[in-house]
């Protein structure tokens, strides 16, 4: 095979080492060795991570690009080998997360003859189907000279637009047959298409009159105001103009929880303080934020959001997130950081000045009084010296032994509620977490991808037992690659979150949500340290409060894997100022506040 006439997969391959790929994580199977022979040839360019499960592959490729802004790629084998791996592309694919997933599939000669593996029974060699809803799109070349195209394609939808994951699928036989020539080239391809889509111009104009007139503004963020690079100009509005931040649970650390503009999070558990303010608003400017359930208390108006008489100007990439669950007094599809730069230089060409006008200034004293009466509300739980650790101060702890660059990944569950309630972050990846998706794993294996794309900065997983039983896969990974990451093991005995909505819709009425000895009735893990430690990983075993935040700070200064089971008190779900329904079986209770009327 000369340089200009490669297969398949070599210019796959060629064209992700084009693209700056650094890793492709995967697993190996029958259906995707001539990908991995490629892969083979090119090793001292690109690098591949072999993993113990499909999944594992998309959560470390997924936080991987949530840190650099890289995507990446992964590997897997048809049938069962890619059926692992809608889980994490569905996270990704609802988070705005880009990774070209590669996956192998049967030889085109055994198409809809039902070779092992081949899913037929309605169209052959079908697995397409089984990932359309979960990805941006599928690209499946029959042909070796159809491979060109499809690569850099798939490539293209992936960071264009609304990013998110593309498969492309390939058939065994198509890695290994001639394409006709050489890779595309990427820079010819891909270097000149900008993804920064700006604002109407008529619209900018109309949002900055809106703002420059509101009484009580309230700007609000999601996650795509972090992938967008934009938190520079996010706070440059807000100082400019006096208003307060605001962010959805996907947006935290877009702006420094200690600057003063802060609010916190808007949600069923957010802030007092967020809540109150943004429900409050005369003017919400949303960017990238997609007002789930769990972001506007289920919908239900004077808890996250009162809109209207709330007027919002709405920001994002996708034209359909605008108007879906709220309506709009301006609605704009574009990019964060050209609409924010877009928004001040309108300001500059106005000359309008720095600062909070004596009537924002009351607003923003107003809103102090209100984190006042948060801060009072919560201050118990900082200082709590029960055992098991109570999961309040369990937050504070992790949150306090954190250096300043260090990256939180946490997974889904309990502790993840905690988390985005009080931890604090300080940069814009400093907490990071699945908001769409929500599949659990995704912390347990995401923090690999966070240490790969961030090497010099600490990374600590925070994972439920529940989560982390699922893929302790992890930790040989982590050993065989030489990944210094640390998991802390939110250890409640229990489904714990779920164990909660029994207890509080259902009447205690609690059936397959913890884990106990069958024999005893005590509560039941295995030992999660001692799991650890059989792998070649220290682990050790916490059950006071403070006795967490110095074996952390232990971990990382090791410098190696690490796991810190940790027993945490599961009785207690975190409070906050919304609410959230289960229909059919009632509404919560905020813990400070309520309903907000607007007079």
């Amino acid at each position: 095979m000369t340089a200009n006439a490669l297969n398949g997969g070599q210019v796959i391959v060629d064209y992700l080492i084009q693209q700056k790929v650094p890793y492709a994580f995967g697993l190996c199977g029958h259906g995707n060795i001539g990908f991995i022979d490629a892969l083979y040839e090119r090793s001292s360019d690109i690098k591949t991570i072999s993993v113990h499960h499909e999944a594992v592959s998309g959560f470390i490729a997924d936080v991987f690009y949530r840190v650099s802004g890289q995507p990446t790629a992964t590997f897997t084998s048809c049938g069962p080998g890619s059926a692992n791996l809608p889980i994490a592309l569905a996270n990704a694919f609802l988070d705005n997360v880009p990774f070209l997933a590669i996956t192998g599939n049967v030889p085109t000669s055994q198409f809809n003859r039902g070779a092992f593996q081949e899913l037929y029974r309605h169209h052959q060699a079908d697995f397409p189907s089984t990932v359309r809803a979960c990805a941006k799109r599928v690209f499946q070349p029959t042909r070796g000279d159809m491979v060109p195209t499809a690569v850099r394609q798939a490539w293209k939808t992936m960071v264009t637009g609304r990013p998110g994951p593309v498969v492309l699928d390939v058939p065994f036989d198509i890695f290994k047959e001639a394409t006709g020539g050489p890779a595309p080239d990427a820079e010819a391809w891909g270097a000149g298409i900008s993804p920064r889509i700006a604002a109407d111009p008529d619209c900018v104009k109309r949002a900055v009159d809106m703002l420059l007139g509101a009484r009580q503004p309230v700007l609000l963020v999601g996650q795509d105001v972090k992938y967008a690079r934009a938190c520079a100009e996010l706070v440059a509005l807000a100082e400019r103009l006096g208003v307060p931040v605001a962010f959805a649970a996907s947006g935290q650390g877009a702006i420094d929880t200690a600057h003063p503009l802060c609010l916190g999070l808007v949600a069923r558990n957010g802030q007092y303080q967020a809540n109150h303010a943004a429900r409050q608003a005369d003017v919400l400017l949303a960017l990238g934020v997609h007002f789930d359930d769990r972001t506007s208390s289920s919908w239900i108006p004077g808890y996250s959001f009162t809109i209207p008489p709330t007027r919002l100007i709405h920001v994002d990439l996708d034209p359909e997130e605008i108007g879906r669950n709220y309506p709009v007094a301006l609605g704009m599809v574009a990019d964060p950081r050209t609409f924010l730069r877009q928004v001040l230089a309108e300001l500059d060409a106005r000359g309008i000045g720095h600062g909070p006008t004596p009537e924002r200034r009351a607003w923003l004293d107003r809103i102090d009084g209100y984190r006042r009466e948060w801060e009072a509300l919560v201050a118990p739980g900082f200082t709590d010296p029960s055992s098991p650790i109570h999961p309040q101060r369990a937050a504070h702890e992790i949150d306090r032994a954190l250096p300043h660059d260090a990256i939180l990944v946490s997974d889904i569950g309990i502790h993840h509620n905690w988390l985005i309630q009080f931890c604090r972050p300080r940069r814009p990846d400093s907490l990071i977490g699945s908001m769409g998706w929500g599949p659990m794993g995704f912390g347990v294996a995401g923090v690999l991808g966070a240490k790969l794309a961030a090497p010099d900065r600490p990374c600590v997983s925070v994972c439920g037992d529940g989560a982390f039983y699922m893929y302790p896969n992890v930790l040989s990974t982590a050993v065989e690659y030489r990944i210094p990451a640390v998991w802390v093991v939110w250890n409640n005995f229990a489904y714990a979150s779920i164990r909660g909505l029994q207890r509080g819709y259902l009447g205690g009425r609690e059936l397959a949500t913890d884990f106990r000895d069958p024999d005893t009735g005590l509560p039941y893990n295995p030992d999660f340290a001692a799991m650890a430690r059989s792998t070649g990983i220290e682990g050790v075993t916490v059950t006071k409060p403070d006795e967490l935040g110095d074996a952390i700070r232990h971990a990382i200064a090791a410098n190696r894997p690490f796991l810190i089971d940790a027993h945490i008190a599961a009785d207690q779900n975190p409070g906050g100022a919304g609410v959230w329904e289960l229909p059919g079986l009632g509404v919560g209770r905020p813990v400070i506040g309520s309903r907000y009327v607007p007079q």
